[in-house]
């Protein structure tokens, strides 16, 4: 199968083994990859600050590059979530109206991609340690994928998921909220490190990076023991 990938900004700049896992999983199934470069932003972070006219413009490009593509898979629970859900109300009785939903149908995060569509949930990867799995806020909301991506972890040899339901909640980031209402974010991520510490786990899973990044500032900023990982990388882990 004809596969493109989108590769999420934070993925692009802070992260890009992610992106490299991400086509290495897909080709290891078979499948031909196509990562267009000149590929950008979906405009999710835009029009999550009300910059409408931006975000549409910045979908305009989305779907032009987009738009051959058989099936689109990506890495961000997110940014997904923002395309399905959000680019309807930048293109309704537009020009551009049905080839939205033409994209809606066709783009997926690696989670749904590969339990939903492929079927497929072992990947004979070994991963001996204690795992909180962290579903961001769009995730949850907007594009649920958790049972999909409990299921590629369950199937992981020596993995042992540690989530009891205590820590589903915001980790502080919110796009530019961490920014603007720092002391609220950091206390937020306090709680959520202080939760998963409380499991017993020595890693954070999530299938988004940018919660990650603002998770392991936290983590770093003081000096706690646990580090975090991107499905795609702990599916790839030691491949």
């Amino acid at each position: 199968m004809k596969l493109s990938v989108f590769i999420p900004c934070c993925v692009d700049q802070f992260s890009p083994k992610t992106a490299s896992n991400l086509i290495g999983l897909l080709e290891s199934l078979g499948h031909e990859v196509h990562y267009n470069e000149s590929q950008t932003c979906c405009g999710r972070l835009l029009y999550d600050n009300g910059n409408w006219d931006s975000a549409k413009l910045l979908g305009e490009k989305f779907i032009d590059e987009f738009k051959g593509s058989e099936y689109i898979v990506s890495c961000s629970t997110e940014c997904v979530g923002y395309i399905k859900n959000n680019f309807g109300k930048l293109f309704f009785n537009t020009t551009n109206h049905n080839s939205y939903k033409s994209i809606r149908d066709r783009v997926m995060d690696i989670s749904e991609f590969l339990v939903s569509f492929m079927r497929k949930t072992d990947f004979g990867v070994e991963f001996p340690h204690k795992v909180s799995l962290h579903s961001n806020c769009r995730g949850l909301n907007e594009y649920n994928v958790e049972e999909e991506t409990k299921l590629l972890l369950q199937n992981v040899k020596g993995l042992e998921l540690t989530n009891n339901n205590t820590n589903r909640f915001c980790c502080g980031l919110g796009g530019t909220f961490s920014i603007h209402n720092e002391p609220v974010s950091t206390a937020l991520a306090k709680k959520k490190i202080d939760a998963i510490l409380a499991e017993g786990a020595e890693y954070v899973v999530s299938n988004d990076m940018s919660c990650l990044l603002h998770l392991q500032s936290y983590i770093d900023k003081h000096k706690i023991n646990l580090k975090t990982i991107h499905l795609v990388d702990l599916l790839m882990y030691n491949k």
